[in-house]
């Protein structure tokens, strides 16, 4: 597959590589080595004849460009690749030359060759995820009792913990990661059903050539051929555009926090890394840029995926042609955006004071809540909630400090005066305790993340 070079700079050189034509023809040619290796296994074909096949199973035995531009015409890159396989052999081997591509057809070995390039780019995926979880779960840690404002519509809202809104980063990737393993048990499973399906040709043994093909491969025997019935298929490219979402959520929060005017957090830097050809005073969120823009693209891929299932009889005419297409484009995009956050993560500032600021710089207003949720025990919560209300309105208008405000107003308040402990409300407005709740359910969390992280080592 060849990628422009706007692509390449929304990917890794790595996943390209997985899906590269070369890589895509050489999982063909080792479906077709496979097949013919299962089949003289079981007698179907001379042993000899497996040898030949074998001994011609390179894609650097054949110009691959022009067996692109021949599958235009044929309607399938299996047609010129057996083809040319066929001729190939028939040049050391005459007799053995009939016996390629024996009772398949051109869809179990292009599905196959996916199927078998899915399994690398799944583990290139699986690698950038258990790096990003663990950096994140250690970003967590540190940050537990870190204060930062949390913001709801864009405004700033209350405080929470820096760890648990990292923790909220950190979780839908670590379910991410369960369920791509969980699909792709599924979805990874040989495809060979012959013309239709049947395996008409291969007779009685073809359950055993299959199961020898799959051992071969490393690959499941599917309950039956899967060239139409896609389920499984697209459910596993479902979940990489639902990762590469959450990997886009991700890369959201970093770059507003990232902001200037904000500067909570900054990626790294340096190496002309996050530059300005104009502004020599810029540095730009480039990390989060890739990743945003890398999930910007993936829901159309995914729509595309669904929108061809409805693949018609036992073969598609185009669907199933438009899916080869689209599918590769999921794991570029997820692994660019996990590569650009590994990136970011590997090397994050994290400006706690500026953090404190931005928590000061707000006159204490996101503390109301909870200063009439306090005041609500002495003189119930409309009066609170009004009480709060003109303090706030007050302290907006003389550029005051809430808490500054509060003791001269409870005691001029009649309900108020006497029967209220003002320093306990003044200690409502400490960003520490304001985080306390965020921290507890944090540190109840980091625990089962971990626990979820560390299973991924365990399983097999």
């Amino acid at each position: 597959m060849s990628v422009s070079i706007f692509d390449s700079f929304l990917t890794t050189t790595e996943m390209i590589a997985v899906f590269d034509d070369a890589a895509i023809v050489q999982g063909m040619f080792r479906f077709e080595q496979a097949l013919a290796a299962a089949q003289a296994a079981e007698g179907m074909i001379p042993a000899a004849a497996a040898r030949a096949i074998a001994g011609v199973c390179n894609a650097q035995l054949y110009d691959i460009p022009a067996l692109i531009a021949a599958s235009r015409r044929a309607g399938s890159l299996a047609i010129p690749l057996v083809k040319e396989l066929t001729k190939t052999v028939a040049l050391y081997d005459k007799d053995s030359a009939a016996f390629v591509h024996w009772g398949s057809t051109s869809q179990d070995v292009v599905d196959t060759a996916m199927v078998l390039a899915t399994r690398d780019a799944l583990r290139l995926v699986d690698a950038g995820l258990d790096q990003l979880t663990g950096t994140l779960l250690a970003l967590a840690d540190a940050h537990i009792d870190t204060p930062v404002l949390a913001r709801t519509l864009m405004q700033p809202a209350q405080v929470t913990s820096f760890g648990w809104k990292v923790l909220g980063w950190a979780a839908p990737l670590l379910r991410a990661r369960e369920r791509l393993r969980e699909a792709a048990r599924r979805a990874l499973q040989l495809q060979l059903g012959g013309a239709v399906g049947t395996l008409a040709v291969m007779g009685e043994q073809a359950g055993a050539v299959a199961r020898r093909l799959a051992d071969d491969l490393g690959l499941k025997v599917a309950e039956a051929p899967w060239h139409t019935q896609r389920d499984d298929w697209v459910r596993l490219g479902l979940e990489v555009a639902v990762l590469t979402g959450s990997l886009g959520k991700i890369a959201t929060d970093l770059s507003l926090m990232a902001q200037g005017e904000i500067g909570e957090l900054a990626e790294p830097s340096g190496n002309g890394r996050g530059g300005s050809s104009a502004m020599p005073h810029k540095r730009n969120p480039v990390s989060a840029m890739i990743a945003l823009a890398a999930a910007g693209r993936t829901p159309q891929h995914a729509a595309a995926l669904l929108a061809m299932m409805g693949q018609q009889h036992e073969r598609g005419l185009g669907n199933w042609q438009a899916e080869l297409a689209e599918w590769p484009q999921l794991f570029i995009s997820a692994h660019g955006a996990l590569q650009a956050l590994n990136d970011a993560f590997g090397g994050l500032a994290v400006d706690t004071a500026r953090m404190r600021r931005n928590i000061d710089g707000l006159q204490g207003l996101i503390f109301a809540e909870a200063l009439s949720i306090g005041l609500a025990e002495t003189i119930g919560r409309p009066a609170a909630h009004e009480f709060v209300e003109g303090l706030t309105r007050r302290a907006v208008a003389e550029g005051r400090h809430l808490a500054e405000l509060l003791p001269d107003a409870v005691q001029s308040n009649e309900a108020l005066r006497g029967r209220c402990d003002v320093d306990a409300l003044l200690a409502l407005f400490d960003p520490v305790a304001a985080a306390s709740a965020a921290r507890r359910l944090a540190a109840r969390q980091l625990a089962a993340l971990r626990a979820q992280a560390a299973s991924f080592n365990t399983e097999p």
